[in-house]
């Protein structure tokens, strides 16, 4: 059946065989994250050459998204590894700290001490460790803990509330996108963005670490600080789409935020005509367990009854136990929430306006295709634009976008409802429609009599120039 959600999944040390990519593939993945958290730079190329591999053997394109690590704001290392956090007593987090230990502990991130003041509470390993802050003298943070438990090396910190200066890209970061343009990634995910300059700045980036190799990445801004979400139009003007990061958010907003939040998020990101991913522990059992919980079923048919593109998972596929039932499950998932989506085009197109010429071609598709009963829509496109503009609306409609620039078609992997195919397509533009309703039939979409909507650009081979809508039957003569 036709899935109309995309599946991102992290590659690991769980799924790092070509045997298990593949089977990935095949059981649903669209779009391979890379966490540039972990891992060198020729591990991400030997990855990413690996993708590419089982990609062609399951014959179809899989894009891959660089995640880039961002300030990550951590404690040290600790001459035993970890230490105690007893709830009442004093702990030091001290930014000239070599080797922690009971008593205090140092900081990746020097410049903490002069964010913080008395009264402001810290929040280690994901939330699960409470500090309060009592005082800050020079270099160190002196806090008591309120909610202890075992703190290990390189655990995060986030201070409620958000307001930490530390800037989104990183020199790291900086790196690691010459590192993605290198290895050919279509999507780079920014951590930790405040506003629209830090997006615009990482573009810049990566659009000139790109040129060398003709590539010009979609940009996706990970909403993960309380700063982002007063600032989330502008972010988004400024980016190609967002990921809900559920889990620094969630620390940093309280987690009884987040699920409101991500249904603004979805539904601004649509409105936008912007991509949106939602992100964390959407799968997390599965890690360990064969099957989802109850929880996790229903939290993923959430997201996508939100109207989300894609759902992703982490380390449920980087380096749990069933990296391919957790695809099948989450496909299975998303397909039959999609069963009981109920499609509103109509409302939508009420009081809109349309001042392009494509644009008003690919909302007359999406319009005659869902009052007419077609089995699909058939996009002729170059850039992927009017199968984003189609993809921004429901309607129970497949849409087929055929491109014959592979960039198209593993960016179209993450569009909602969109199906992306590889077309050589003629400069004639009969020929060229034929050829796509073969390619649609011979993939089983569609068959003899079956209605079609197609769109097309004339003259041919110009982004931007689609201009013409066709409704045909299969197997009749264009």
């Amino acid at each position: 059946m036709h899935r109309a959600t995309k599946i991102v999944a992290t590659i690991g040390p769980a799924s790092s065989t070509p045997d298990i990519l593949l089977k990935m593939i095949r059981a649903g993945l669209d779009v391979v994250r890379l966490n540039f958290s972990h891992g060198t730079a020729d591990d991400h190329r030997q990855r990413a050459e690996m993708v590419r591999d089982c990609a062609r053997q399951a014959g179809r394109e899989v894009a891959i998204m660089a995640d880039l690590q961002g300030p990550k704001i951590r404690v040290g290392k600790f001459e035993n590894g970890k230490t105690v956090l007893e709830p009442g007593h004093p702990f030091i987090l001290d930014a000239e700290c070599e080797l922690g230990n009971d008593e205090r502990v140092g900081l990746d991130y020097k410049d903490l001490p002069r964010d913080l003041k008395q009264g402001d509470v810290l929040l280690l390993n994901d939330g699960l460790l409470v500090l309060d802050v009592t005082r800050v003298i020079g270099s160190e943070i002196h806090t008591i803990v309120r909610v202890g438990g075992d703190l290990s090396n390189n655990k995060g910190i986030n201070r409620q509330g958000g307001g930490l200066t530390a800037p989104a890209l990183t020199a790291k970061d900086m790196e690691d996108i010459r590192t993605a343009m290198s290895l050919g990634a279509d999507f780079v995910a920014v951590s930790f963005p405040k506003n629209a300059t830090d997006m615009e700045m990482a573009r810049q980036l990566a659009n000139i670490a790109g040129a060398p190799y003709g590539i010009k990445p979609k940009m996706i801004a990970k909403i993960e600080r309380a700063e982002a979400i007063p600032a989330l139009q502008e972010i988004l003007d400024s980016s190609d789409g967002i990921m809900v990061a559920r889990g620094d958010l969630a620390v940093e907003v309280g987690n009884a935020a987040v699920p409101a939040l991500q249904k603004r998020m979805i539904r601004m990101a649509r409105d936008s005509n912007k991509l949106v991913i939602t992100a964390t522990q959407m799968m997390e059992s599965m890690i360990h367990a064969p099957v989802p919980t109850r929880a996790e079923v229903s939290d993923v048919a959430n997201a996508v009854l939100d109207g989300t593109d894609a759902v992703m998972l982490s380390a449920e596929s980087a380096a749990g136990k069933y990296p391919v039932q957790t695809i099948e499950a989450m496909a299975a998932i998303c397909l039959e929430a999609e069963k009981s989506e109920q499609s509103e085009l109509d409302k939508d197109f009420l009081d809109r306006t349309f001042t392009r010429i494509d644009q008003s071609i690919a909302m007359g598709a999406l319009f005659t295709a869902y009052h007419l009963g077609a089995k699909a829509i058939v996009a002729l496109t170059e850039s992927g634009s009017t199968a984003l503009w189609m993809s921004r609306h429901w309607t129970h409609v497949p849409i087929f976008a055929l491109t014959p620039r592979a960039g198209s078609e593993r960016a179209m992997s993450l569009y909602r409802n969109v199906t992306p195919l590889h077309l050589d397509t003629s400069s004639d533009r009969d020929t060229a429609l034929q050829q796509a309703i073969e390619v649609v039939v011979s993939k089983g979409y569609a068959s003899r009599g079956d209605m079609v909507v197609l769109t097309v650009g004339e003259p041919m081979g110009q982004p931007g120039g689609t201009n013409t809508l066709k409704i045909v039957r299969v197997g009749d003569v264009l």
